[in-house]
């Protein structure tokens, strides 16, 4: 089925290039999403920690299905490029009831985790796969496109990248991308020589976080990286920005003052 947000998944898979990455100052409203995109990137990503705040929630699936759903449409609306909405672990819905969300706002990736908000900790690796299958074979049996962007948690509270840590983050990234993913996303993978190992080791393309700690852009794409996500650090920022303004004025001092 060709549809206009068929299209923009297309569009959207298309820009994940090894050693040319697509890069995605993540946003979380329909001001956030215009602000990115008129500074001309091709593509737009949520970030859920971002939305949740803005809603007042707690990451990590605190927030409402239907509300952090909403948000991401409402993203999507404004936007005229691809847009993939972080789903999270995807809120306990079955995988046919999630696609069908997905494809109701338009959405043409999503990002899906491994942990387990639930039960605490990362979910099994064959539960995992298995929930990726699902629902690539639930948006295939919709006639509908989604870039899915399997994301890889075991490194997310290690306090460091051991070799262990590093294999398992291999494992499961194969498995997902076997199982339908389109791309591999290890969140917190830091140092060069664990990206460059992920990359190696992964036949897919490889999602990274930008981190201040981290690798340059231009290193991560000389590693081989297809993708850079910014996560809810833009919002972050924005509201630092706003923090600022307020103390200023709180303090009878000139808020505009540079």
């Amino acid at each position: 089925m060709t549809t206009p947000s068929n299209d923009r998944a297309a569009r959207l898979r298309e820009l994940h290039r090894p050693g040319s990455p697509l890069l995605l100052p993540n946003v979380w409203d329909a001001a956030s999403a215009a602000t990115v995109e008129a500074a001309g990137f091709p593509a737009l990503a949520t970030a859920s920690a971002a939305i949740s705040a803005m809603l007042g929630y707690p990451d990590h699936e605190g927030a409402p299905a239907e509300d952090m759903l909403a948000a991401a449409g409402r993203v999507v609306r404004a936007a005229r490029v691809p847009v993939t909405v972080d789903a999270e672990a995807g809120y306990g819905l079955a995988a046919a009831e999630l696609v069908g969300h997905l494809a109701a706002i338009g959405a043409a990736g999503c990002n899906l985790e491994d942990s387990d908000h639930r039960s605490g900790g990362l979910a099994a690796l064959d539960d995992q796969a298995r929930r990726i299958a699902e629902v690539r074979a639930a948006a295939v049996g919709a006639g509908v496109d989604l870039v899915i962007n399997a994301r890889v948690d075991v490194f997310l509270d290690a306090k460091e990248e051991t070799p262990g840590l590093v294999a398992e983050a291999v494992e499961r990234g194969r498995r997902y991308l076997e199982a339908g993913a389109d791309c591999v996303y290890p969140i917190m993978a830091v140092s060069e020589d664990v990206i460059s190992t992920l990359v190696a080791g992964l036949p897919g393309p490889v999602n990274v976080l930008a981190l201040p700690n981290g690798p340059s852009l231009s290193r991560l794409a000389e590693l081989g990286v297809a993708r850079v996500s910014y996560g809810p650090q833009p919002y972050r920022r924005a509201l630092g920005t706003l923090e600022a303004m307020a103390a200023r004025i709180a303090a009878h001092e000139d808020p505009f003052a540079s």
